[in-house]
Parts: C-alpha cells; sequence; structure tokens
C-alpha cells in the first residue's frame, strides 16, 4: 500500500498513533508544493489532512489535491469541534472527517472505510502460486486473474 499523505509536518502525535497502530504507512508535508515533490510515483493511498492548528492551510491543501488532472482520494479531515460551522460549503473538499479528539479506533474505522470505498484498502491475506490465488479470509479464488 503506498502511503498516505498526512498535514501538518508534523502531525499530531494522537493521529499518528493512530495511523501507526492500524499499521497504515503515512507522509507527513507541510504544504501542496511539498506534496506534489513527494508523492510516490503510483501516487499517495489518500490523505488525512488536520485542520486544526492552520485551517486557512489545510483547506488550501485540500483544495490543491482536489484540483488536480487526478483529485486524490480519499481525504480525511480531521477538525475540532469548533470548527464544525467551517465546514459548510466546503464538503467537495473531503470525503469524510473526524474530530481531534476521536479515538484511534474511529479513525481507523473511517480511514478503513473511505479506503475500502476506493479499492484501496488493506490486502487480506492472499496465497498466490502460478496463476492461483487464494483469499484466505473470503476463499475465492482466482485463476489466471479470473
Amino acid at each position: 500500500m503506498e502511503p498516505l499523505l498526512c498535514y501538518p509536518d508534523p502531525p499530531a502525535v494522537a493521529l499518528t498513533n493512530a495511523l501507526d497502530s492500524a499499521s497504515y504507512p503515512w507522509l507527513a508535508v507541510g504544504d501542496a508544493d511539498k506534496a506534489g515533490q513527494a508523492e510516490p510515483s503510483d501516487g499517495w493511498a489518500g490523505a488525512v489532512v488536520s485542520a486544526v492548528e492552520n485551517p486557512d492551510g489545510a483547506f488550501t491543501l485540500c483544495r490543491s489535491l482536489r484540483k488536480r488532472d487526478a483529485p486524490l482520494a480519499p481525504l480525511l479531515l480531521v477538525v475540532a469541534t469548533h470548527q464544525l460551522a467551517e465546514l459548510e460549503l466546503r464538503e467537495d473538499l473531503f470525503d469524510d472527517f473526524v474530530l481531534a479528539d476521536a479515538t484511534a479506533e474511529e479513525v481507523e474505522a473511517r480511514l478503513g472505510h473511505l479506503l475500502w470505498r476506493t479499492g484501496r484498502g488493506k490486502r487480506h491475506d492472499v496465497i498466490a502460486y502460478g496463476p492461483l490465488a487464494l483469499n484466505l479470509e473470503t476463499y475465492q479464488a482466482v485463476v489466471a486473474g479470473r
């Protein structure tokens, strides 16, 4: 899985702990230019943008990530309770939001759901032998891609 883009640099400790405990790779950036420079060759898996400390910078980054030729999705926005009103008319800049005081389990659940919806969720245990691939969780078998 490609890393998640995280903003700001450095991100909040609670957020990094949640991402680390869920085993999501991540890379922090300070602005849109650095996000473009650090982007992996296969692109970002998604983004987690915190608007708690610098809402203007966060919304600028979100806007930049959405205005690209290939808009970045999913994008999880982290906000404080007093910032909820600021989300109005900005719904196109993020896919979901979470409050800054959310538990690590909630962050993992929301992010996991967003990644699953875009086809970038965590891979299940798959055993491959030649053209045969067997998903150990669902018991689905695929032979030569079928």
